[in-house]
């Protein structure tokens, strides 16, 4: 995040009229980036983690009438992105009426062919066993081992206990462990 972000200051600017937009993009700058590699882990292409950060970026605009900051704007930043990366994930799965292991074989494919991927071998294994996860999950392990975020936090985001968001991770690291443990 930028160093001359000042939240309660963008806050300010987004109450009065004149300067919404001004501190609008403010908001942008300061959080497109670690938003698109939050929403890029869950999607995986570029492309659409392109797009669903344009769409949330969209929603927030359209209803930031209705923001209260009763939690931190990074939080109700984060909970528009994941309920975007849900439906798009849904829709995605809906269309798809292949088997699972095709699904996901197609998803890999889709990242190995993908020309923004930079991976090395271990990043494309880690995000093989992150596609095992269920979605809700695979959010709850990104955002606490990429973005290192707290799970009071998290718990804001998704509307979840502490204590589910820690079994959640916990449950993931352990699937994540068998499943890299039986790759090698």
């Amino acid at each position: 995040m930028m160093n001359s972000y000042n939240e309660p200051e963008v806050l300010k600017l987004l109450q009065n009229q004149t300067t919404r937009r001004q501190a609008f993009e403010q908001i942008v700058r300061a959080y497109s980036e670690q938003l698109y590699w939050q929403i890029r882990r869950l999607v995986l292409s570029h492309e659409d983690a392109n797009d669903l950060l344009q769409n949330t970026f969209v929603k927030a605009w359209v209803n930031i009438a209705y923001f209260r900051a009763e939690a931190k704007l990074s939080t109700w930043l984060y909970r528009i992105a994941m309920n975007e990366c849900l439906t798009f994930l849904n829709k995605q799965r809906a269309v798809n009426t292949v088997a699972i292991d095709a699904g996901e074989a197609d998803v890999l494919q889709k990242l190995e062919s993908d020309p923004y991927f930079s991976g090395d071998k271990a990043q494309l294994l880690l995000q093989k066993a992150l596609l095992t996860l269920p979605e809700k999950q695979r959010m709850v392990f990104n955002l606490k081992y990429y973005q290192e975020m707290k799970y009071e936090e998290m718990s804001d985001i998704f509307g979840t206990s502490v204590g589910a968001l820690k079994a959640s991770y916990h449950h993931a690291v352990k699937k994540i462990e068998k499943f890299l443990s039986e790759e090698n």
